[in-house]
């Protein structure tokens, strides 16, 4: 794929680091966003990745409507809440045996799938962590060695083996190291299960991580919405994958209630970013759009074809929306006591 012309669709956070490291190895890269000053910026500095790196890389950048030809691969980047008119944008662009790279938050596949054929896309993991830091930079935030050690899982939908998922292996390990799963959409239900325990709860307490799982009611219900993720994944024949050393199946339910021994471990998890503030979160200070419909929603959808119920989701979903539409931030004592009702 040396000779490829490639997108990074969505020039954030994520993007922004993506695009420098595989124009750094000399490949045909352009990067794709709807923020103009973030496109002129990128195309008269280069894209400046900062944190544990400092390098400036210069880098072709367009917005969607002055995009010039098709692409070969493209990386997708954006957030799903702009799926509905991102997906169709990516349709037009991609060549007709191209491939397009999902690396979105949650499990964005099966409505990917209702665009574009199977054919045509590859699932994806990204396993670094970054942050915005402006108009052509991003900050990476994950130790630069672990980066390059591990900054990638990808996977062909039906799990096998191909020539193709080689060679865009290649392609990734230019950025950071890429691993080639053959269960991608079970590492993705389980980061999902993950985020929507951290991040939905986050959002729905208007609190860092830390201060939900140090509350006896915050960390019992970050084991619900894991717990109820798994039965719903697993009605939709999910076959969940490692978080490392974890076994998100140690996370399920005893018939007497959840253990000493799975509370420890759910805080030992939150522990390394106790300090954080969900993106979700950040979002709803910011008066955007969250991603909850495609995080903790992902669940509650799974278990309404299933005729699962999944009441913790359900509160985190509606209780993000509630402060998307009023434009007030939930309050932690609040919603702390209408998840102790639950559990009751």
């Amino acid at each position: 794929m040396d000779n490829k012309r490639i997108a990074v669709y969505g020039a954030g956070s994520l993007g922004t680091i993506i695009g420098a490291f595989l124009s750094k190895a000399g490949l045909d890269v352009t990067l794709i966003d709807v923020w103009q000053e973030n496109v002129d910026t990128l195309n008269t500095k280069g894209a400046h990745v900062v944190g544990t790196t400092d390098i400036t890389v210069p880098v072709k950048a367009s917005t969607p409507d002055d995009i010039d030809g098709k692409f070969d691969i493209i990386f997708l980047l954006t957030k799903q809440v702009f799926n509905d008119s991102v997906v169709p944008k990516i349709k037009s662009i991609l060549n007709e045996d191209g491939t397009l790279v999902s690396l979105q938050n949650g499990v964005p596949e099966k409505y990917i799938l209702t665009q574009l054929p199977a054919k045509n896309v590859v699932a994806g993991s990204v396993e670094f962590g970054a942050t915005a830091q402006g108009a052509g930079s991003s900050e990476l935030t994950t130790f630069y060695d672990r980066f390059k050690e591990f900054a990638f899982k990808i996977g062909e939908l039906d799990g096998s083996d191909t020539p193709r998922i080689e060679a865009l292996k290649k392609v990734m390990d230019n950025v950071g190291g890429t691993f080639v799963s053959n269960n991608l959409l079970g590492t993705k239900w389980s980061k999902l299960l993950i985020n929507s325990a951290f991040s939905g709860l986050s959002a729905a307490t208007n609190s860092t991580f830390g201060a939900v799982a140090d509350n006896q009611v915050g960390v019992l219900a970050a084991l619900n919405i894991i717990n109820e993720g798994l039965e719903a994944g697993k009605a939709d024949n999910v076959t969940f994958d490692k978080m490392g050393s974890i076994d998100l199946n140690d996370f399920k339910k005893p018939a007497d209630g959840f253990t000493d021994d799975q509370i420890a471990l759910v805080r030992r998890m939150m522990a390394a970013s106790k300090d954080l503030k969900a993106s979700m979160l950040q979002d709803l200070e910011k008066g955007r759009k969250t991603e909850v419909h495609d995080i903790n929603g992902v669940i509650v959808k799974a278990g309404e074809e299933h005729d699962i119920k999944t009441p913790f989701n359900d509160f985190v979903v509606s209780t993000v929306s509630k402060a998307e539409e009023t434009g007030k931030l939930p309050v932690f004592d609040e919603s702390i006591a209408t998840l102790k009702d639950m559990l009751k």
